[in-house]
């Protein structure tokens, strides 16, 4: 590492000057505007053949503008105090600066002392290690927290520094990983790149999957279905038609749309699924109106509404080639309504926009059969104990082979016409 180069460790992004991050985050971010042409956008999504490979690395490396890593997402979870040392995420962003002060490399980093809000599972890794003599907390995490969502996790600026400041950035998350004598490292929801990387690197490489919606050229909902399998596409038709049968209306909210009131029923919705799923929500009330005031534009509301009150929501966050589907929730029970609200509307809502993609969030195999593909997901480990790396590196290569052969396997029952993904210009299974 050149000597002018400076490592530095800040425990809140409210240290860190909102540009400077984000021009690490998204340093071929479009101005939001960009994104409300439709015309050109669904054009640009006709895949040829040949692009197979380049579907998949666009679904986060290639990705213009990702919403979740830029600094006023991660600010809301940190100030809202969601995200923050009392609730078991102590900020500890690991930033490389070059001797002007200039922000070069940046990566969203937090003392661990549970894996909750993670989404890649370790529990039986700190199990087992505790039961061995050692201590997995407190664990360094390199993500986006309570956000399953892939996408860049080793922040480089362009420029003619950016291998070096990746080297320095990998460096740090070492070095302060043995300087807080934390059991290990996680990188989790990375990029494919950002993981071949790590792993030559020597860290351990794990996989699991998603599904998520490919938008092939389609203008309209119709033209997707008419790639379907005809039973496959009048059980769509059939499920659509039953969600809104008791007099549920639609309603889109993003922008200066969304209001305290908006945020006021969805806030009921995700309690009710929190505390189901979870037992304590992990986002409060607060983050949302932070969100709503700092990146409205780049949010959608999906609310379901019957006999005038709002009874469902899902939120989602848009970029300038996906929307990401995150939360869902409801206080009235009706068939096919969770479909309708966070997979079918999203996909319009993409549709309408010319978005290229719609990543629905983790798990989820009812999603493959409503147009929602198998893809891989990315995490990279670091454990510097050497014999719990080995035991653990073990597992992961027998895991990796297995995720393999159900990704492959889930892509033989997509919903799809025989041919029709070759036709189209294959996708994720074909790669």
């Amino acid at each position: 590492m050149s000597q002018d180069l400076k490592i530095r460790v800040v425990k809140s992004l409210a240290e860190v000057d909102p540009a400077g991050w984000d021009a690490c985050a998204n340093p071929a971010a479009t101005p939001v505007e960009a994104i409300e042409s439709t015309s050109q956008k669904a054009e640009s999504t006709s895949q040829t053949s040949d692009s197979v490979s380049e579907e998949a690395e666009s679904i986060s490396q290639k990705e213009r503008f990702n919403p979740f890593i830029t600094h006023a997402f991660l600010n809301c979870c940190e100030a809202s105090g969601s995200a923050v040392s009392r609730q078991g995420w102590g900020g500890a962003h690991v930033l490389v600066e070059d001797g002007a002060g200039q922000l070069l490399a940046c990566a969203p980093t937090y003392v661990k002392t549970h894996s909750q809000g993670e989404y890649v599972f370790d529990h039986g890794w700190a199990d087992a290690y505790e039961r061995a003599g050692g201590r997995y907390y407190p664990k360094l995490q390199v993500c986006v927290p309570f956000t399953p969502a892939p996408g860049r996790r080793l922040l480089v600026a362009n420029g003619p520094r950016a291998e070096e400041a990746r080297t320095a950035l990998v460096a740090g998350l070492r070095a302060l990983t043995e300087k807080l004598d934390a059991s290990s490292l996680h990188v989790t929801y990375l990029t494919e790149r950002e993981w071949t990387d790590l792993g030559a690197r020597g860290f351990l490489q794990r996989t699991n999957k998603q599904f998520h919606f490919f938008n092939r050229g389609y203008k309209t909902f119709e033209d997707f279905l008419g790639t379907l399998a005809s039973r496959k596409r009048k059980v769509v038709r059939r499920e659509r038609k039953d969600a809104l049968a008791a007099g549920v209306e639609i309603e889109w909210a993003t922008g200066k749309d969304i209001t305290e009131a908006h945020w006021d029923a969805f806030y009921k919705f995700y309690m009710d699924t929190g505390n189901r799923k979870w037992g304590t929500p992990y986002l409060n009330r607060r983050f949302f109106s932070m969100l709503g005031a700092t990146m409205a534009d780049r949010v959608l509301l999906i609310m379901a509404k019957r006999a005038g009150r709002f009874i469902a929501g899902a939120i989602n966050l848009i970029g300038d080639d996906a929307l990401y589907g995150r939360n869902w929730g409801c206080i009235e029970e009706h068939p096919f309504l969770h479909f309708e609200v966070c997979y079918y509307q999203a996909i319009d809502f993409a549709l309408s926009r010319g978005l290229s993609r719609v990543e629905a969030g983790a798990q989820g195999e009812h999603k493959l059969l409503r147009g929602y593909e198998p893809v891989p997901t990315y995490s990279a480990h670091y454990l510097p104990d050497p014999r719990f790396a080995r035991a653990v590196e073990d597992f992961l290569r027998r895991e990796r082979a297995e995720m393999a052969r159900l990704i492959e396997a889930y892509g033989e029952h997509t919903p799809f016409r025989k041919g029709e993904l070759q036709q189209a210009g294959g996708g994720p299974e074909d790669e």
